[in-house]
């Protein structure tokens, strides 16, 4: 999975230097072409020659050519680059990474890396990040805090192993080693390819049902876990198309086709009108179940006390392409539910002839509306699998994952 692919390498100041050596080996081996970065204090761990040896390429370090005064473009480094790794990641690094705090040339490199928007129609360039330090380093809040702020960028973090330090203790902060390192790229790469040739139809945001020009019945839905399943089908290959109600969201990756909409009416037509050509639908949105009787053409005036609005079944979307489902296509719903989560949830998947749904409940913290976290439980025909509270961009993996199982 590795052949032809182009890997900038950022390395650190740590002891953990020596191991990039054997890294760049086994990624040429594999079949990638490898840049080194360097931070000015790694080169007093490892040489820059040792690295243009094992490479074949001038290491960059500096932001200019101290003999010619010619530029070392970041900005090129990031349109070239399949994949950023940094290994060893300092604390030091991992904190400016973090911060955007662009001091050097790894660093600045980094940050050219495409985390969010597009550039020339390439979608995003993936950061793994294998930290290396002293047990406290890593255990200490500030570096816990970094790591994650890495992880909501969209970044991907190796863990540290356990074992003899360095500092002559043992515990949690060596680098994963460098074969293990290059499994998770394998396997990376691997999954950016699982949904190929794939057209995934995905559902997102609340609905808004109107009763009058200035008002509406809707919901919290911010849209987030609906765009978050969008960005990775399209980073694993599917061609998607995104029908999302109300949202301030936007979306990052050229494969993304959306249609913007306000009522449960206009998204049932968008849904049922792109169904019959996805081989995968995943059903995310908050869709109103009722709808004004009768809409006002104008701003209804307060008139007294109450005001009685009749309402009516909007159409059900899960429904409707439940019973137009054909053989082959893979069918996800999604249930949020106040009280008896599991038996509400196994009635929807039996009754909207669902593959799947997923779960989450608001009695669980960190879960529901507005929030950049998620705790759900998918649940199909004869299983039940429970995750632990992740943000919702690793909930998004879990799900696809769960999806390329069932294909």
């Amino acid at each position: 999975m590795l052949e032809n692919k182009k890997i900038v390498l950022g390395v650190t100041g740590s002891i953990a230097a020596y191991k990039a050596c054997f890294l760049v080996r086994l990624l040429i081996k594999k079949g990638a072409e490898v840049q080194v970065v360097m931070t000015p204090a790694a080169k007093e761990f490892v040489t820059p020659l040792t690295f243009s040896t094992l490479t074949h390429k001038p290491v960059v370090s500096e932001f200019f050519d101290r003999r010619d005064g010619s530029w070392h473009s970041h900005v090129d480094l990031g349109l070239w680059a399949d994949a950023m790794l940094i290994a060893p990641a300092t604390a030091s690094t991992i904190g400016k990474m973090a911060n955007g705090i662009a001091d050097n040339m790894l660093v600045t490199t980094y940050l050219s890396m495409k985390q969010g928007s597009m550039t020339e129609g390439k979608a995003r360039v993936p950061v793994f990040v294998a930290p290396a330090m002293d047990l406290d380093m890593y255990a200490h809040p500030s570096t816990q805090k970094n790591l994650q702020q890495l992880l909501s960028y969209g970044n991907y973090i190796i863990e540290p192993g356990t074992g003899f330090l360095a500092s002559s203790l043992e515990g949690k902060g060596r680098m994963e080693e460098p074969e293990r390192i290059v499994e998770e790229l394998e396997q990376f790469f691997a999954k950016q390819a699982s949904l190929s040739g794939k057209k995934v139809l995905i559902t997102a945001g609340p609905t808004y049902e109107k009763i009058d020009p200035v008002r509406f019945i809707g919901n919290y839905s911010s849209g987030k876990m609906g765009f978050a399943l969008a960005e990775v089908c399209a980073e694993r290959g599917a061609d998607v198309t995104l029908v999302s109600g109300p949202v301030t969201l936007s979306t990052r990756h050229p494969a993304i086709h959306r249609i913007d909409v306000e009522s449960a009416g206009e998204m049932y037509e968008a849904a049922v009108g792109h169904f019959s050509e996805a081989d995968i639908t995943i059903l995310c949105a908050a869709v109103a179940d009722f709808t004004p009787k009768v809409k006002a053409d104008k701003k209804i005036k307060r008139k007294g006390d109450d005001l009685t609005l009749e309402l009516q079944p909007t159409q059900d979307i899960a429904a409707a392409l439940g019973a137009m489902k054909r053989k082959g296509q893979l069918m996800v719903g999604f249930a949020l539910e106040t009280d008896h989560e599991q038996t509400n949830a196994r009635k929807k998947l039996k009754s909207k002839n669902l593959d799947f749904i997923v779960l989450n409940s608001l009695q669980d913290k960190g879960a529901g509306f507005r929030v950049d976290t998620n705790k759900v439980t998918i649940i199909d025909r004869h299983n039940l699998t429970a995750y632990d509270t992740k943000s919702k961009r690793e909930v998004a993996e879990d799900i696809v994952d769960f999806i390329n199982q069932c294909l």
